[in-house]
């Protein structure tokens, strides 16, 4: 990090002090205001930009605002807006009482990720709510939870991507106070918690940074308009925000990992990237402090450089969301090729992300025109996150359809099982696990009419490109958040209830059965007639062959080998609902019924086993 002595900004207390720092390189004269006091605090200009004062004024609980040659604002660092973007800000007390001594995380390969929104998880609309069912996600399988954004955003209902005060927790959540008992519940039941951060851009409503200092630069152009000033003069300022923003949710929530939103939308030519000094002050911060974190990008630029170590000039993530095995996955499962699903061709693009995560891994993709992507050799399967849905891509819907309105019940579960017999880290999104009926729809509640204007032009602007013309939902409307509101009481009913067993035990299963030590482990074959892929498994309990059936009608695999392998789980089985469950061992030939995964054992190992012209290298 630059040598400029600032390590918090905003105000923070110190017993009966307060100190208060802002950023603000422009400013002739700044100043607190305090609300119910007399007279305002001066602050002292410092170095750099940033303006300081020491004070024992300040109280937790109070509201203030700060001034600017007279103009007044929310805090950009505010720890808390108890009444919304436009409000004055509070001052919070982070201090908490953490019963988490014990806890000792997870490693990043044991990871069982459940994402889940946290207005939308339980009728509450909180982190109450979230705490109430930690029990159920641990019974589950659960190894981590990531929460979709809680920066603070306008209204109470929205993704999460529109924040505009990185260090203040949604109000309507339940604040900072709230995520921390969360935190501390979640570690209790030894589930590791994610925390999903967005550093590309700020929210466009309750977006008053620009007027503390060039928080952003015109050299760029994002989708959000001007880009973050990362690069360009005075853009330590923006940089200080973020690595302290960083260290904030390690220190005072006790936050796992960070997901770190559309790092490809990160704009920064400077040396060092902003993404490599955040991957250096969250190595400082586990040296001195015996903690284990990691950092996981969202990245659709298939460049090894994200997940390269810092010694080797990459940005040093732990990990990146896969999204192209989501891609092959779904075409496999029969999506129509549009929009980012035309590059991608099923099983034999999907039994290439099995080996190597990245489809486009330097091949031509006519989707963008131009050679696309680099290789994954060496990168560990754990730096890979995998999943047949996520909240991106069932909102990419118009509708906001889940997989469980898509595919039949014999095609979601083969889809769990692809997912979690990959080497990779698995995750499901909330609900996801019962099948819900309930959609995941994007929804906002600004309160300007023009910006509100803009949200819906734009939505159906996306949404025409690959889906064509049709109603979009109304992001601003009640109903498409509510309906979004997961119903609990639909898993203790069938179907539903047996779609829940079925990931109870398959989560189960993996952890005994599937997990690999690593990508040289596994080895992909598949037959695009046929529609089916073949994995072997080098597992410690044996040989492993699990093949998966995504045509509509039953197929014959033909195989030289003559020893004996048996069933050890199979989609189709009578107690998922199956109908058509598989021979319990076969030799040399087995028969796959339609839509279906099956996964047998032997104790030495094969190769070569599918009889096909264009297996997979």
């Amino acid at each position: 990090m630059r040598n400029t002595g600032i390590k918090q900004v905003g105000i923070r207390l110190n017993g009966q002090e307060a100190y208060i720092t802002v950023w603000a390189p422009f400013a002739e004269r700044v100043t607190c205001m305090i609300e119910g006091a007399d007279g305002e605090l001066s602050l002292e200009k410092g170095e750099y930009g940033y303006w300081h004062a020491r004070t024992s004024r300040l109280r937790a609980g109070d509201r203030y605002l700060l001034s600017i040659d007279e103009n007044y604002f929310p805090d950009p660092a505010s720890r808390s807006q108890p009444d919304g973007v436009h409000g004055s800000s509070e001052v919070a007390d982070l201090q908490f009482y953490w019963e988490d001594h014990s806890y000792q995380p997870p490693y990043l390969k044991d990871y069982i990720i459940y994402e889940l929104h946290v207005g939308t998880f339980t009728p509450t609309h909180d982190f109450d709510g979230v705490i109430q069912h930690l029990s159920y996600l641990k019974a589950l399988g659960i190894t981590a939870i990531e929460i979709m954004p809680v920066a603070q955003f306008p209204g109470e209902r929205n993704w999460g991507y529109d924040g505009v005060y990185p260090f203040a927790v949604q109000n309507s959540y339940g604040g900072a106070r709230g995520l921390q008992k969360l935190v501390n519940a979640a570690h209790k039941e030894g589930i590791a918690v994610i925390l999903d951060v967005v550093y590309n851009h700020f929210g466009p409503e309750g977006n008053y940074i620009s007027n503390f200092g060039p928080y952003f630069t015109e050299r760029y152009q994002t989708p959000w308009g001007a880009a973050v000033n990362y690069d360009d003069a005075l853009c330590h300022g923006i940089r200080d925000f973020v690595l302290e923003n960083v260290l904030m949710w390690f220190r005072d929530f006790h936050i796992d990992a960070l997901r770190i939103d559309a790092v490809h939308a990160i704009k920064d030519m400077g040396a060092p990237h902003i993404l490599q000094e955040i991957r250096s002050e969250t190595d400082q911060w586990m040296r001195v402090n015996g903690s284990r974190h990691y950092l996981i990008a969202e990245c659709d630029l298939n460049d090894r450089r994200f997940l390269d170590p810092v010694e080797k000039n990459g940005m040093g993530m732990d990990a990146q969301w896969a999204d192209e095995f989501h891609h092959a996955l779904r075409v496999a499962a029969g999506e129509r090729r549009k929009g980012y699903y035309s590059d991608f061709q099923g099983v034999s693009h999907l039994a290439k992300a099995y080996e190597n995560a990245y489809v486009y891994d330097g091949i031509y993709s006519d989707f963008r025109k131009k050679f696309f992507g680099t290789n994954t050799d060496s990168l560990a399967a754990e730096q890979f996150i995998v999943f047949s849905q996520n909240h991106d891509h069932i909102g990419n819907r118009i509708n906001g359809e889940r997989s469980s309105a898509l595919y039949e019940p014999e095609m979601l579960r083969l889809m769990a099982l692809a997912v979690m017999c990959s080497p990779y880290v698995p995750l499901i999104f909330m609900g996801e696990e019962w099948a819900t009926a309930k959609p995941f729809q994007y929804f906002v509640s600004h309160s300007d009419d023009d910006l509100i204007a803009a949200v819906c032009s734009g939505r159906k602007s996306e949404f025409k490109a690959m889906f064509g013309e049709g109603d979009v939902p109304d992001p601003q409307a009640a109903h498409t958040f509510e309906e979004a509101v997961l119903n609990w009481d639909e898993k203790d009913e069938e179907p539903y209830s047996g779609m829940l067993k079925y990931y109870k035990e398959l989560i189960a299963f993996r952890k005994t059965n599937l997990k690999v030590a690593g990508r040289t482990d596994l080895k992909a074959e598949y037959n695009d007639k046929k529609e089916v892929i073949l994995l072997h498994l080098a597992h410690r309990q044996g040989s492993l062959m699990c093949v998966m059936n995504f045509s509509s009608s039953p197929q014959e695999l033909v195989t030289g080998d003559k020893q004996v392998w048996g069933k050890i789980w199979d989609t189709q089985a009578i107690k998922w609902g199956g109908q058509q469950p598989a021979s319990e061992e076969f030799s040399g030939r087995l028969f796959i019924p339609p839509a279906s995964g099956l996964v047998y054992r032997r104790s030495s190992s094969t190769h070569d086993i599918l009889s096909n012209d264009n297996s997979s290298n």
